[in-house]
């Protein structure tokens, strides 16, 4: 059993086995007891009772962080996770676009999100990976990181709302050139088998599919994001990758929660825009100070009043506004 104890970045490779474990665990509980009777629609109060547990289990697992490695990582654990958790926003937001697009029934978005998140897990984890490689050969780079996402809050905060063309995306006009898509969904099907100009029975894409390679897509442009900011919190790969597994694991969940009431967040932008200056000016703020690093606690204080107080805000502003149709759905 010797082998449990062998190193694999930076932390024993039982803890990353136990990580793993649990993340099967939840997946095979989602898809073989939840949804165990097929495709069906996810309602508002199932999602919101979905959206606890997986924020439950997400903070709850800190416990298990401060048991192995103390205050210091469970504080940076507990902000990235948060930080992760609202960043994820507006991948919800896209996601809602492209479904609404592609007019997917809410009885069927839910294997999209369930593959989805699979296909997320891997990708992170060579994210990750290939990030603290960097980081721990050339430190400098997290200065890289701190800018960008000062930049990047910044623009957030002075541009208007980015126009998110779903029909005149790049990546779906060169799938459509390339591949055979049908022009309607098949159930649940994300190929099928259909004659082609000569009768031959060729495979067939569908909608369905293509909203998940838009979502997969969706995911690596926000990561550019996510994954940056979480690096400047703590160079920990393992604190990292588990911090945005477990607000991932919940992405699904908290989707159908929030797609009816994103309008109510209109103004979340801004917080989001502020918290990312904040997060990238900390590394510059410890060296301006002469500290070793931002203390945790602080760090973790200003991004809950940061986000608190973005929500409240939000929520007071869009008090009387009626719902808007997000983007009307292909025909």
């Amino acid at each position: 059993m010797e082998f449990l104890f062998l190193l694999f970045l930076g932390k024993p490779l039982w803890m990353w086995l136990l990580f793993i474990t649990l993340v099967v665990a939840l997946l095979a509980f989602d898809l073989g007891v939840l949804h165990k009777d097929g495709d069906h629609e996810i309602g508002v109060a199932e999602s919101l009772k979905l959206s606890a547990m997986y924020i439950t289990l997400g903070l709850a697992f800190s416990g298990f962080v401060y048991w192995q490695m103390g205050w210091e990582p469970t504080a940076h654990y507990l902000t990235a996770f948060v930080v992760e958790k609202t960043l994820a926003m507006d991948n919800v937001f896209v996601i809602a676009l492209i479904f609404t697009f592609f007019a997917v029934p809410r009885a069927y978005q839910h294997r999209v999100l369930f593959w989805g998140i699979l296909g997320v897990i891997v990708l992170r984890g060579i994210m990750i990976g290939l990030g603290a490689t960097i980081v721990a050969s050339y430190s400098w780079v997290l200065y890289i990181f701190a800018v960008f996402l000062i930049f990047t809050g910044i623009k957030m905060m002075f541009v208007g709302e980015s126009d998110h063309d779903i029909a005149n995306n790049p990546l779906l006009k060169f799938i459509k050139r390339r591949f055979r898509v049908t022009d309607e969904l098949h159930g649940n099907s994300f190929f099928v088998q259909k004659p082609d100009a000569g009768g031959k029975m060729v495979r067939y894409a569908t909608p369905l599919f293509i909203a998940l390679i838009l979502i997969e897509i969706a995911d690596l442009v926000f990561a550019v994001d996510s994954v940056p900011a979480v690096f400047t919190i703590t160079t920990d790969p393992y604190i990292v990758y588990t911090s945005n597994i477990f607000a991932i694991l919940g992405l699904r969940a908290l989707y159908f929660a929030l797609a009816a009431i994103l309008h109510r967040f209109a103004y979340l932008k801004y917080a989001l825009s502020l918290l990312l200056v904040f997060i990238g000016s900390k590394i510059f703020i410890a060296d301006a100070m002469g500290w070793e690093k931002f203390p945790p606690s602080w760090s973790l204080g200003i991004t809950f009043a940061i986000l608190t107080a973005g929500v409240v805000f939000s929520l007071w502003k869009t008090k009387d506004q009626p719902k808007a149709d997000l983007v009307k759905p292909a025909e």
